[in-house]
């Protein structure tokens, strides 16, 4: 049979076919598979069918239902149904053009028309360009016709718009996907996808598809940017456990008439709003650009990450976000570490006589230097925690180096005071000999009787000065030689409570 139908063909034309079903619209993207699907009459189902083009001459015969498979064509009847489907592997833009499906009989074929039409795997000439902020919000506007009311209406991600249905991220069906959500206008023709909670992972192209029934989907193509959080001013401020803090907040003009309020979190799209419920923050001094929230009594709990709102939704703006730390007293703490100091930084106390001096050991670091003078020890450069910024409290630094001259004028009066009563203790010496010698004359004098003996007085008492004078020298040589040139004045001013009777 398919020589005599070699032979028809040879004979004549595509005009002998007289059995045309109608013309079937098919259309395929470039790089892309295809389907050709014809339907048959009831009653040829073990018939022999195929697909040709162009004048279906032998040579123009691509695949039939005896070969099954070949290069770039596959064929499979579904006999049930009484359509058999040819799928055409990799669109080529030369497979665009006209086609035949036929069913193979005694006599004419029956034949149905195909119009295939190859389009570039791409959308579209013109792009809409749209921008949102992260964490924000922003939707996608799309268009369609009158005629599209009713039809399926789609969005995907990328620019194939053959695939564009089996990758749509939300439908007209669907109406809620995660992040997506649907919504169409009939009045406006226009569907509108909203993305809310933006990422940066959301930039890029998206297409909006109108399904069509006889003819191939409508596309429109849209670019979505979206930017990173701008324009935020971090600041630094600290406080202390029972004291209050104020947080001053700039905010864009356009919010003037908003609620303005601080929330806490580390994150801007999860803090909590600290207005409501918090007896401790309050809102005051509001002005055309800025207002202020004070926070009384902090807490230790208060520390963290503060975000200056206006506006409920996070829109892009000048917002300000500040890093609260919450310190206890510092006095406080200095006492506390003070008294939890080890044993060899405890206060020493050294005395001299009826004056006591007082202060602070600590040991020397390595790599300090160490000044000495007398028993007071100061040191530089180095650094103990809980001691201030040079190492001790800064009353115990301010009074050891303000004492300082002090202590060492106290020190110098000593050494004075000790070398004076050391030079008086020299002097009363020297009188208890010379009333050992009074004595010894007036024996003498007993003995001897007589005016030889007061004659011989001033001679006598002039020898005994003499003798007395070299008696101290001896004594005084060496360490205290200082001292061996005192006068006689001297002598009756340290000695004036001597009797009277020996100042003559």
């Amino acid at each position: 049979m398919w020589s005599f139908q070699k032979l028809l063909f040879n004979l004549c034309s595509l005009n002998c076919v007289s059995s045309v079903a109608g013309l079937i619209h098919v259309f395929g993207y470039e790089g892309r598979d295809g389907k050709v699907s014809c339907s048959y009459p009831h009653g040829y189902e073990d018939y022999e069918k195929y697909l040709c083009r162009n004048n279906c001459d032998y040579s123009d015969i691509l695949i039939t239902t005896s070969q099954m498979n070949k290069t770039r064509h596959f064929i499979y009847d579904d006999k049930s149904a009484r359509i058999f489907t040819t799928t055409i592997s990799n669109f080529l833009s030369t497979d665009a053009g006209n086609y035949w499906c036929g069913v193979s009989r005694n006599g004419k074929d029956i034949y149905t028309e195909v119009k295939l039409e190859i389009r570039l795997d791409m959308c579209c000439s013109t792009v809409n360009n749209i921008q949102g902020h992260e964490d924000g919000s922003v939707s996608i506007k799309c268009p369609y016709d009158s005629e599209s009311v009713n039809n399926l209406k789609y969005i995907c991600r990328g620019n194939r718009p053959s695939t564009c249905l089996q990758q749509a991220v939300i439908t007209s069906d669907t109406k809620q996907n995660g992040r997506l959500s649907f919504k169409s206008d009939t009045n406006s023709r226009i569907f509108k996808v909203t993305i809310s909670k933006l990422t940066l992972n959301d930039s890029g192209l998206y297409l909006c598809g109108v399904q069509k029934i006889t003819e191939v989907d409508v596309f429109s193509a849209v670019e979505l940017k979206v930017k990173e959080w701008c324009c935020i001013k971090s600041h630094q401020i600290r406080g202390n456990v029972g004291r209050p803090v104020t947080l001053q907040c700039p905010y864009p003009p356009q919010h003037r008439n908003n609620r303005k309020f601080v929330c806490k979190g580390s994150q801007r799209s999860s803090c909590s709003d600290m207005m409501i419920g918090q007896s401790r923050f309050s809102l005051h001094n509001v002005s055309f650009e800025s207002f202020s929230v004070t926070i009384t009594q902090l807490e230790e709990g208060d520390a963290g990450t503060y975000w200056c709102r206006s506006d409920p939704e996070w829109t892009v703006g000048n917002y300000t976000q500040f890093h609260l730390s919450v310190e206890k007293e510092q006095n406080a703490g200095t006492e506390k570490e003070l008294e939890e100091l080890p044993a060899h930084r405890t206060t020493a106390v050294y005395q001299h006589q009826s004056s006591t001096v007082k202060t602070v050991h600590t040991p020397t670091p390595p790599g300090s230097k160490e000044l000495t003078e007398g028993t007071v020890s100061v040191y530089f450069g180095s650094r103990y925690p809980g001691l201030g910024s040079e190492g001790l409290p800064d009353a115990v630094s301010y009074s050891l180096f303000v004492g300082l001259p002090v202590v060492l004028l106290l020190m110098l009066t000593i050494i004075l005071v000790k070398v004076y009563r050391n030079k008086c203790h020299k002097v009363k010496e020297t009188k208890v000999i010379a009333d050992r010698n009074k004595l010894d004359f007036t024996e003498q004098q007993d003995v001897w009787g007589g005016e030889d003996v007061y004659q011989n007085h001033d001679a006598v008492v002039m020898r005994s000065k003499q003798q007395n004078a070299s008696y101290y020298v001896d004594d005084v040589n060496g360490d205290e030689a200082d001292y061996e040139n005192f006068t006689a004045a001297e002598d009756i001013y340290c000695n004036e409570d001597l009797p009277k009777n020996l100042k003559r």
